[in-house]
């Protein structure tokens, strides 16, 4: 390969991460030009993703640039992708991760445990929302949607008392700062791939996989394809309240993964397994034995 399009949502992060992805590639010697696209997710903002079609609305433009070859590469989020992809489309590259935590922003409380009883939090995850009533169970968990910049200036007008925001997503755009509490990611489990991206494209490129290749980091691709294996194992939709994160330890992955109920008080279901993992079947092996062990306890 000698030229590269990358499509791209068009929101500050996704172009901080599609010129990531850019100066990578142009440094091995390809030439690289961007195709920022609006996604439908990008448009819905007045209503929770769990509730208008999941995170697959964040990619579906992007892929149709593939099919139809106006782009070569899609970079993603990877916790925004989808479990399992269309037909013709293949997750061709993960690069290393960055910090994978929530973390905790606000203007006036250094915590969540500074903030007072009935405060409101802002999130529109699921998996945040059940982990956060199950540390403060007196707070007021509001929506909020949007991107980073939006999300930020809605706490700044004064809406939430605090936001939870992914820490890889500021760090990358350098508002770090923002961060008033990194959460211990034992007790807020991260998302399935929160701080990894992940690159699609069309199936039958070898080119392109061979171009890819030099880009890709095996311990954190090992690692998120254990955590989105729990993910596909449980049905693989946003609208789950469904956390899994996994660690490297001498000669594999540790992964856990929480469970929890969100129209209803209900104690979290937690589960981890530890294993030798060398290639991604092994990941897959190991994610779906977590996810076992989930719904043996009752998850749905």
């Amino acid at each position: 390969m000698t030229h590269i399009v990358i499509a791209t949502r068009e929101s500050r992060l996704a172009l901080w991460q599609a010129e990531h992805v850019r100066h990578l590639l142009q440094e091995r010697g390809h030439t690289v030009d961007l195709l920022g696209l609006t996604t439908t997710g990008d448009q819905i903002l007045d209503r929770t993703l769990s509730k208008v079609g999941g995170k697959g609305l964040f990619v579906k433009e992007l892929e149709a640039a593939l099919e139809d070859g106006r782009a070569d590469i899609a970079v993603h989020s990877l916790k925004d992708v989808p479990m399992d992809l269309p037909p013709g489309f293949e997750l061709a590259c993960v690069l290393e991760r960055e910090d994978p935590r929530d973390a905790f922003v606000s203007p006036h409380h250094a915590s969540l445990d500074a903030l007072p009883e009935g405060a409101v939090v802002g999130t529109s995850s699921l998996r945040r929302t059940v982990l956060l009533r199950a540390l403060r169970p007196d707070l007021r968990i509001e929506p909020l949607r949007g991107n980073l910049d939006t999300r930020l200036r809605k706490l700044d007008d004064g809406q939430y008392a605090a936001i939870v925001l992914a820490a890889a997503g500021l760090k990358r755009l350098g508002m770090e700062a923002r961060i008033r509490q990194c959460f211990d990611a034992r007790t807020m489990l991260p998302a399935a791939g929160q701080g990894a991206l992940g690159i699609e494209i069309r199936s039958g490129r070898p080119e392109l996989t061979a171009a890819l290749a030099p880009l890709a980091h095996q311990p954190t691709w090992l690692a998120t394809a254990a955590e989105r294996a729990v993910s596909r194992a449980m049905g693989g939709s946003c609208s789950m309240p469904l956390a899994a994160h996994a660690r490297s330890i001498d000669g594999g992955l540790h992964l856990a993964a929480a469970w929890g109920e969100v129209e209803q008080a209900a104690p979290l279901l937690h589960a981890q397994a530890e294993a030798a993992v060398g290639d991604l079947a092994q990941a897959d092996a190991l994610g779906t034995r977590v996810a076992a062990s989930l719904q043996a306890q009752g998850a749905r």
